[in-house]
């Protein structure tokens, strides 16, 4: 009787990434950036697959205003600071996230500008209100949501934040690429970018790679000098200035 030989478990599925470009030097005449992600999914059993890639810029505070009329006259509101907002965020994929996963999968990986976590000022609680769970409440109270909403939109206005139902693309069976754009505006620093695998709505494989955009030239040392030495980088200012107009107004006399 032959012997019956158990097969080996089939391979788990899983993924793989990498940039064109992991360093963006930003320099005066610097007008955005486009790096592009590409790599593969790794499935012997060839099941359906969705990519998702996100990527994080350095968090940034946000400083918010409210317009209110008092007796007739339009006044700014006590400002809002909002701590941890990712000062870029793109969220790119192979189809609407809302149908490749779950609510619930989406806002615990916080993938997409909904989902995004932003923490409050001043966080009290959370509550579950309209059946969405984890709700802030701070003291902003129920205007908590509009708040957000708005930092959302003006990172888009700036096009800081961005999402892409389509933006990846499966270039051939098992290879995909997406396109990573930063705009002039893109904040100095480190980001995170991660790469997420999809089956039957559920997340099976996930990697992260890194980005950087940093200054050079003349440009990194006032930038250096600017944050390492802002009293210092404020005198000089004022200095230069004086210098400035001290010259400006001499020519003119001899005019």
């Amino acid at each position: 009787m032959i012997p019956v030989v158990p097969l080996p478990p089939a391979e788990e599925p899983h993924i793989s990434a990498a940039l064109t470009a992991g360093d963006v030097k930003v320099t005066s005449s610097f007008r955005g950036a486009a790096i592009v992600l590409y790599g593969g999914v790794f499935d012997p059993q060839r099941r359906p697959s969705d990519v998702v890639v996100v990527v994080r810029g350095p968090e940034r505070p946000v400083r918010l205003v409210r317009k209110t009329r008092v007796a007739g006259v339009w006044l700014n509101s006590r400002p809002v600071v909002f701590e941890g907002a990712p000062g870029f965020y793109m969220a790119a994929s192979t189809r609407p996230l809302s149908d490749i996963a779950d609510f619930g999968t989406l806002r615990r990986l916080g993938l997409g500008v909904d989902h995004l976590k932003i923490e409050a000022p001043e966080e009290a609680r959370v509550e579950t209100r309209f059946g969405v769970k984890d709700v802030v409440v701070s003291r902003l109270g129920g205007d908590y949501l509009d708040w957000r909403r708005a930092v959302i939109r003006l990172k888009e206005r700036a096009r800081l934040y961005d999402t892409d139902p389509h933006g990846v693309r499966f270039v051939d069976p098992g290879l995909f690429r997406a396109e990573v754009r930063l705009p002039t505006e893109a904040p100095i620093g480190r980001y995170e970018t991660e790469v997420w695998l999809f089956q039957d709505g559920e997340p099976v494989s996930m990697r992260t790679r890194t980005l950087t955009v940093e200054k050079v030239g003349i440009e990194r040392w006032i930038f250096n000098f600017a944050h390492r030495a802002g009293w210092l980088y404020g005198f000089a200012a004022v200095a230069i200035a004086l210098a400035t107009g001290w010259v400006a107004s001499s020519l003119f006399r001899r005019g």
